[in-house]
This record gives structure tokens, sequence and C-alpha cells, in this order.
């Protein structure tokens, strides 16, 4: 077998060699293989990596920055454009990059007026060729910068006296260009940008930047340059000039838009809208007397925008009388009811089964654009390999029921506050019923949350303001019971606390925040401190354990904490270097020695330390010795992820990744049935694994199909140093593990 695999890896070599990448370049032409830049003497501060952006002709793309493996498919086909084969070739690779004098002359210019707008205005700028090869060329940019001008007097130059007078351009400490300054176009377009952006927020409406334009002068040498800002008075119909008008909101009115009716929506005849008028004003920022705003304009397009009862929103001004805008805003309604029906295959461990799903959504309960859905989910899976069991099969029937306000639904909160941000208030009940082979389970849970961000940053926040989850297990084997939860050789604590019955009443927090740089990740929840504080009062009784109950069930008791954090360095536009840090910290405290199992923390699959399974990872050293419950043992409380992933774009819809991970889970207190997994934080780096691997990633736009091949390197469970890394010592069928997931991991 790996004499096979050789011999086609070769043949493939061979194959992929034997085209030359200049097969399709006509006789007299150049390959382009690459374009530098570079300077001749000192490059004072010029940014060599951006000015690459305004280079025309950048030679073949590459995978992973070194190999043109698209021009080398498409130099395997032929020259005969009716044969499939060929055309499919040319269509999943990529043609050759043929050099072009023209363009070249071309990127220059672009070079030279960059240089010259970031204030190199003695900016030259001269390419050449260099032979890299047969009928191959590199194309090398050679700049001269020169000296830096800086900005010395700068001036504004208002010719409405009105404007003038405003903050925007009266207080010189929010102006952007100052004298001093390193003198750059980019910076004289962002002031002009921030004037008219902040006019058309007063009441301009007629404002554009086209008003604004720039006198600069460099006679006064010394690399220095005088800046006058011009803001020219209003042009009116008739050629004339005037102060610029400045516009008032008068009437805002609300009407019902036919013309991107949804099927089984209100016929056209029907002028009635969807939305009663006072959610219509709370969602509108344009109110009558105010002056006319762009980003109040913005606020109420996005807002109506959140709204699911809403297909569509047009708003229009008009000029009524002298300076006054009245309002019109346009709904489309979308379709009020629907209902889903989801069929799905399952294959957990190698059991085969199947699961479906039936869904009906209200999205305009109340006539408040509130979404009302309702699950109902049934699943069967036939299990084998189960011994002394009466059932070989399992059933689960779920109904869940939701209902969402599009605005906060809570007392003592401002009518600012409410109207500043955008908001969601979610009410939540699921009963879920499972029957196993091993025990029937069942979990009825109620939840009330809010979810809101703030209009004008990239945060996001989650409260839990109420989570109840009751499990309930009415029947237990005696099969299982006497194997796992009865036996004195195989007692165990954690196994035997999830298979009780168990209250769990949360509290938690979450924050998010990215911006496409970077993003972190925030959650903190606690359980049980509310129902802790009335044992303490009321005098609850307590069970065999000693463990304070609620209807004779013991309630959960512990504190949560989870960070992450994912930064992304764009190396240039087809390659990228991610890198994520990501930790957990959960403790069991007074009612509870053992966290539920919900709420462990697990190592290993697509998402983690990847050169193991899901939760064949940890915790510490600890080794799984019982199939059949080391799912329940290879857990823990405290969890560490480090991870690096080189991504580059390969071609079409495919890219590739390069990834190392490392990480692990423990156990805060000594359990005797995990030996090996306490946390010490004298030696606990030496129990981190670690692994590498290649990952290829189909990208559809809505969602990504990832595969992810991935080797153990370093593996804390080990009795030779062989075992212990693999990295050195590397054998496919045990160090070798496959993922596929759908979703980027971090």
């Amino acid at each position: 077998m790996r004499n096979k695999t050789l011999i086609f890896t070769a043949a493939a070599a061979m194959a992929l060699a034997s085209c030359s990448p200049v097969k399709f370049v006509a006789e007299g032409d150049y390959l382009l293989n690459k374009a530098d830049i570079v300077a001749d003497g000192r490059t004072n501060g010029v940014n060599m990596s951006q000015l690459k952006n305004h280079i025309m002709q950048k030679g073949n793309s590459r995978w992973f920055s070194r190999f043109k493996i698209p021009l080398a498919i498409y130099s395997l086909s032929g020259r005969d454009s009716s044969a499939w084969i060929n055309r499919k070739l040319k269509s999943i690779g990529e043609a050759p990059v043929v050099y072009d004098s023209l363009l070249t002359d071309r990127s220059c210019d672009n070079i030279t007026r960059q240089l010259r707008n970031d204030g190199f205005l003695g900016a030259q700028v001269s390419a050449h060729t260099v032979p890299a090869g047969r009928r191959r060329v590199n194309a090398v940019y050679t700049l001269k910068p020169g000296p830096r001008y800086s900005i010395d007097e700068v001036s504004y130059d208002i010719e409405d006296s009105a404007i003038a007078r405003m903050p925007v351009v009266a207080d010189i400490s929010g102006r952007l260009i100052k004298r001093g300054m390193a003198f750059s176009v980019d910076l004289l377009e962002k002031e002009r940008e921030r004037i008219t952006a902040a006019l058309n927020n007063n009441g301009y409406y007629k404002f554009n930047k086209e008003y604004i334009t720039f006198e600069a002068d460099t006679v006064k040498g010394e690399r220095m340059i005088d800046i006058v800002l011009h803001l020219h008075p209003f042009i009116t119909a008739d050629g004339t000039t005037a102060q610029h008008p400045r516009y008032t909101i008068g009437n805002v009115s609300f009407g019902k838009s036919d013309i991107y009716d949804a099927p089984g929506s209100s016929s056209p005849s029907d002028n009635r809208l969807p939305i009663r008028e006072s959610v219509l004003r709370n969602n509108t920022f344009i109110e009558p007397g105010q002056y006319y705003s762009n980003d109040r304009l913005k606020r109420t397009y996005n807002s109506f925008g959140r709204m699911q009862a809403v297909k569509y929103t047009s708003i229009n001004f008009r000029e009524a009388d002298s300076l006054k805008l009245d309002c019109d805003i346009q709904l489309s309604p979308n379709k009020r009811h629907s209902i889903s029906f989801q069929p799905e295959g399952t294959n957990t461990a190698g059991d085969l089964g199947a699961a479906a799903s039936l869904t009906y959504e209200n999205r305009n309960l109340f006539r408040g654009s509130e979404v009302l859905s309702i699950e109902l989910r049934g699943a069967y899976e036939a299990i084998t390999g189960l011994e002394g069991y009466n059932n070989d099969n399992f059933i689960e029937y779920s109904a869940q029921a939701s209902l969402t306000f599009p605005r906060f639904i809570a007392p003592f909160l401002s009518h600012s506050f409410q109207r500043r941000i955008n908001a969601t208030s979610e009410v939540n009940m699921l009963y879920d019923l499972q029957n196993r082979p091993e025990y029937h389970r069942r979990v009825l849970s109620v939840a009330w949350r809010y979810n809101w961000n703030d209009a004008n940053h990239h945060d996001r926040y989650q409260l839990d303001l109420l989570d109840l989850n009751y499990v309930f297990m009415p029947w237990i084997s005696e099969t299982f019971r006497r194997d796992y939860l009865e036996d004195n050789d195989s007692r165990n604590a954690i196994l035997r606390y999830n298979y009780e019955d168990l209250f769990i009443m949360k509290f938690g927090f979450r924050y998010s925040y990215n911006n496409n740089d970077y993003a972190i990740k925030l959650n903190a929840e606690t359980a049980g401190n509310l129902l802790d504080l009335c044992s303490q009062m009321f005098t609850m009784k307590k069970d065999d354990q000693g463990r304070h109950t609620l209807f004779n069930i013991a309630y959960a008791q512990y504190a949560r904490f989870d960070f992450d954090y994912t930064k992304n360095i764009a190396l240039d536009y087809n390659n990228q270097l991610v890198l994520h840090a990501g930790m957990g910290v959960a403790y069991p405290y007074g009612n509870s020695t053992v966290l539920p199992f919900e709420k462990r923390y697990f190592s290993g699959g697509a998402n983690s330390v990847r050169g193991w399974s899901v939760r064949e990872l940890g915790p510490g050293r600890f080794r799984g010795r019982d199939g059949k419950i080391d799912f329940i043992n290879q857990t823990g409380d405290i969890k560490l992820d480090l991870n690096m992933e080189y991504r580059a774009r390969l071609m079409w819809k495919f890219a590739g990744a390069v990834f190392i991970d490392a990480g692990n889970i423990w156990t805060i207190r000594d359990y005797k049935d995990q030996p090996g997994g306490q946390f010490d934080v004298r030696s606990f780096w030496k129990e981190l694994a670690a692994s590498y691997g290649l990952g290829l990633r189909l990208n559809f736009d809505y969602f990504i199909l990832r595969f992810d091949f991935a080797m153990k390197a370093v593996n804390p469970v080990y009795d030779t140093t062989r075992q212990h890394f693999p990295l050195l010592n590397p054998r496919l069928s045990r160090d070798l593990t496959f993922h596929f997931a759908v979703g980027l991991p971090f």
C-alpha cells in the first residue's frame, strides 16, 4: 500500500512538473513571475507593503505564498477548447499572467500618485524587469521617495456665516488637520467627510462634500505646506449663491407599500399597517421639529430592518413650507406565518439514526413584530454493542416554544436608553424526553434573557436574567445501576451525580466584541446562590448527602467564567494568520461538589486540540479505561486552548489551512475516579497536549464546510518516550484524526 502511494505521488508530481507554466504564453511574451517594490536609499517611513496594492500586475497566485498550483492546473489542459476536460481544467485553474509593459507604466503612475498623496511630493518611481527563468521575468519597482512634507499654517475660509459659527468648524480642537502633521491627501479627505457628516446631521440636507475644497501652498519651502480649507456658498437653481439652507422636519407619516407585498400578506387593497402605531413611533428617530439628520435616518432604517414583520422600508423626504421637510415612511409587510420541516440523519459513534423537526413561526404576534416560534422534534437511533439491556434503541421527543420581542421588556429603563440601543427580550420554554436502553431522562427548562448592542459600536451583550433547568430521571435500568452507580469497584461520583434528579437556577452575562481585526468573548454565570440564601433563611430540608433540596431535589451551586480571544493578521489578500486563546474556569461550591455534566469542559474535537477526537483528551494525565463512561470522566473544571492557524485562499471556493493546537482540561478537586486530572500550577504546562495538521475548506459564502487532518505531536498520556512525543515518532493509525465540521474553528 505504501509503495502504491509513493508511485501515485511521484506520478502526480511528474505530471505537474511536465506541464510548463509558459505553455500558454505566446512566443515573444514573458510570464510575470512576481512583482517587487524596493527603495533606492532610505524609505523615510514609506509603507512598502501598502504600496503593493497599487501594482496592476502581480503574477499568478500562490498557495501558502509559495506554490503556483492554480497555474499548474491550468497548464495541464490541452489546446483543444472543445474538449470538456480542457475547459474544466482551465475553469478551475488560473491563466498565466503575461507581462504587460503598459500596465507596468500605469503601476508606476499609481505608486507615484500615492506617494505624493502621502506627502512625498518629490517622489519618483521607475520599473525594470529581471530574468527569472525561461521566458519568465520579475517586475521590480524602484522608489526614490525623497523627504516628506509637513503641514505648517492651517486656515479655514467659510463663506457661510451660520456654518462658520457651528462647533464643527469653530472648535479648533476637533479639527483633523493641525500644524506639524505630515501632509496627506487622505487626511484632507477625512476632514471634508467630518465636516460634511456633521452638517448633514444638523439640518443641512442638501450639503455635500463638493462644497469643500483645499488650497495647498508650498512656496515657503523647507518642506512645509500651508493649507486653506474653502467652504463655498450654496448654489441655487438659478445659479446664484446663497447661505446653505438648514431644514427641520415637518410631518412624519406612515404608509403601507404594496410594491413588495409578500405572498400571504394583506391584499393590495388593505392599507392597514402591519404594526401598531406606538411601535412605529418608538422605532422612528425622525421627529417633527428636529433638524434633519442623516444618522437619524440610518438608525430608523436599521430599526425597521430588525423587525421580522417588515420586509422592506422606504423613507422619502419632500420639501413642504420654507425650510421644512415632510417625511413619508413606507413599509412593506413580511409574510406573517411560516411552517418548515427539516429531516436529518445522525451518526453517533457509528450508531445510525434519523431525526426530523417541524417549526411554526409567527413574525407579528401582537402587531409589534413579536416572533413566536414553536418547534417539535423527534429522533430515533439504533444503538449497537449494548449487552444486558432489554431495548436497543434511543428515542427522543422535544417541544420548544420561544417568544421574542424586538425591544426591552423591563421596568426602570429610561426611554432614551431603550431607543439608543438595539435590544431583544426573549422567553423560552423547552421540554425534552429521552428514552435510552440505560435510562429515561426528562428535561424542563424556562429562560428569560435580553440581548442588546449599541448601534454605533461592535459590542454585544446578553443577560440571562432567569434560567431554570429541571432534570428528572424517572427510570434507570438495573444493569446500568448495578454496573456503574452502585458497584463498589466502579463507584464514580461524577457519573452518579449526573444520573440524579437535579435543579439548576442560573444567572449569566455574556459580552462579545468583534471588529474583524480581533474578537473577544466573555461569559460569566453563577447558579444556586439565591436558592442557597433562601435555604439558610427558611431552613430547607437536606437529603442523605447533606445537600439542601427544593421540592425534594438537590439544586446545583457553582460559578463559571470563560474568556476567548482571536486575533486576525492579514498577510496579504490571499493569506491570513489567526491566533486564538481560550480559557475557562468553573468551580462547584456550597450545595455542590461536582459540576453538572453540561457545565463541565471537554477537550479535543474540531474546535479544540484537533489531534484528538471530541472528549478523548484529559483531564491532565488521566487515561480513560472504560469506553462506556469515559465521556463522563474525560471532563473537567478548567480548560485551556491555544491555537495558531495559517489560512490561504487557494482557488474557486477552496481555501487551505496549516494549524498548530495545544491545550487540555483539568479538575479543581482531586477526584479518585480521575487520577492525574487535578490542576497544579507548578506542573500543568507539562500536561499540555499539542497537535498539528492540514485543513481544506469549501466556502459557499453562506456557510463553510471544513475538513481537518490532525496529527498528535505531544501526548500527556504515555508509557514510553515514543508515546510522549508522537511528533518524533509518528504513526498514522495511532496519531491521525479527521474532523468534518461546518464553520471555522475560531
